[in-house]
């Protein structure tokens, strides 16, 4: 499909190109949803120089609907149509490296690697027509339902070897171990103790810091 009338965006912009396109809307949540496959969408672009007739733009269809905005565990919208990424579970998991603000932490709840919540939520996925399905998004049976433990004790080399071939190596060993720790200290289960202290003196400071964090609210 080819949109029509797209103002100038970011390179791979494919939120607005697709609007354009006529796939759908940007939603509340900022991300695009679809009459006809909800909010769980991929999106891909094909630059061409060929002359294709442009398609009808998609039409806002969330009305009065706010069910995205009400379910962020930390409040990520401002308002509607508007993320503060720096509020975002997703960002917080994926994409910032530092230490995770205080203030968010027990919003992560176990959340290891983004969230979702906003997307799963949108009433337009209940009349998403089911798509065919294909083996590559299906996930590995050993990352299905990760325990938390084994998770904790992974080294550099074993996060190599977990994760090779998802997109979640690309955080790293240090990142994803993070992410762990927070999702420990606020899981309440008091026989992850020795493998939280275990990190508490790790080489890398973030993960030192959470797993510090993570001791004190299981009572270690």
């Amino acid at each position: 499909m080819r949109p029509q009338g797209v103002r100038r965006h970011g390179p791979g912009d494919g939120k607005p190109l697709s609007e354009a396109a006529g796939l759908g809307w940007q939603g509340k949540h900022t991300n695009l949803v679809s009459r006809e496959h909800g909010s769980w969408l991929f999106l891909g672009a094909i630059y061409t120089t060929l002359e294709l007739a442009p398609d009808t733009p998609g039409r806002d269809r969330c009305g009065s609907c706010d069910a995205c905005q009400r379910a962020c565990p930390t409040d990520a919208f401002p308002a509607p149509y508007t993320l503060d990424a720096r509020r975002c579970i997703s960002y917080l998991t994926i994409e910032h490296k530092g230490p995770i603000p205080d203030e968010f932490r027990e919003g992560i709840g176990n959340r290891i690697y983004g969230c979702d919540d906003c997307l799963a939520v949108c009433p337009w996925n209940k009349f998403a027509q089911a798509a065919a399905r294909n083996i590559a998004f299906a996930p590995r049976a050993e990352l299905t339902a990760p325990e938390l433990a084994d998770l904790l004790a992974l080294d550099d080399a074993g996060f190599r070897e977990v994760f090779a071939g998802s997109p979640i190596k690309r955080i790293g060993r240090d990142r994803m171990v993070r992410n762990c720790l927070i999702a420990a200290g606020n899981s309440g289960d008091t026989t992850l103790r020795s493998a939280v202290a275990a990190l508490v003196d790790d080489p890398d400071p973030v993960v030192s810091e959470a797993a510090d964090w993570a001791l004190n609210k299981l009572g270690g």
